[in-house]
């Protein structure tokens, strides 16, 4: 596909979000990194600025419907967007906590990575559908493959994205306008730092962005990476839950972080 120049993302402050500003910004490009921490998105955004990138950054929180489109549709009135990347989430688990989530924690788990994803591609598909171009990454995760028992809704709000963006990509082919599904496994961000478990195929940030990066020139249905562990849960999902639900049981709960 032709390199996309006018680029937004969520959750850009940290994590997979900044990685791929950083792997995006070059002279010519524009970045719209968005973010709810003002002083790590500032950082992000001087140094995308130091590599060429035309930046303006947004404070946002994807929460908020009205906030995000009105700043999405700014964005692409300033210049069309040629890929939006709905990034932003956040981790929680059941680690330390008896009886399972409570209720706030699983509502604003789904708030951020199911609603926050809506809140930001819907406002532009108007747009990019009326212009017969365009291309959505939707990040999901591998841990939406199959539901564990120590991350109840961040396993659900992820499998939810990763569905929605597959179905989504056959509804606007026809129209132009291409999706791709992230999916990955354990990377390291400030959101994995908080795992107190071992962490199979621990990818560096920067390899990260790059996968996924290749993985939307190519426009790939779905980047899931890396691949030992896209066919472990891909494996898990063939299982009868009878079988493998004792085991999955044991495993350590998720902490509770953002991103």
């Amino acid at each position: 596909m032709k390199q996309p120049t006018s680029i937004l993302i969520t959750g850009a402050s940290s994590g997979i979000g900044a990685g791929l500003a950083a792997a995006s910004a070059a002279p010519g490009v524009g970045l719209q990194p968005g973010g709810r921490a003002a002083a790590r998105l500032e950082s992000v955004a001087a140094q995308c600025r130091a590599a060429g990138a035309a930046v303006h950054a947004g404070v946002i929180d994807v929460t908020d419907a009205a906030a995000i489109r009105a700043w999405v549709l700014a964005s692409d009135d300033a210049t069309p967007l040629d890929l939006v990347i709905a990034n932003a989430g956040i981790s929680a688990g059941t680690a330390g906590l008896a009886g399972g989530e409570p209720e706030d924690q699983v509502r604003a788990v789904f708030a951020t990575n199911l609603d926050g994803v809506l809140n930001t591609v819907l406002p532009i598909l108007p747009r990019m559908k009326a212009r017969g171009a365009g291309q959505l990454a939707l990040v999901a995760s591998l841990a939406g493959y199959r539901g564990m028992p120590g991350a109840p809704s961040y396993c659900g709000s992820k499998a939810a994205v990763k569905v929605f963006g597959e179905a989504l990509r056959g509804t606007l082919y026809e129209s132009g306008v291409r999706v791709s599904v992230v999916c990955p496994g354990y990377v390291r961000t400030p959101m994995t730092a908080v795992n107190a478990f071992p962490m199979p195929f621990l990818m560096d940030l920067d390899k990260a962005a790059r996968v996924i990066r290749r993985g939307l020139e190519r426009d790939r249905p779905r980047i899931a990476f890396p691949w030992p562990l896209v066919a472990a849960v891909t494996l898990l999902q063939a299982i009868p839950p009878a079988w493998i639900d004792p085991l999955l049981r044991r495993l350590p709960g998720k902490a509770a972080t953002g991103a």
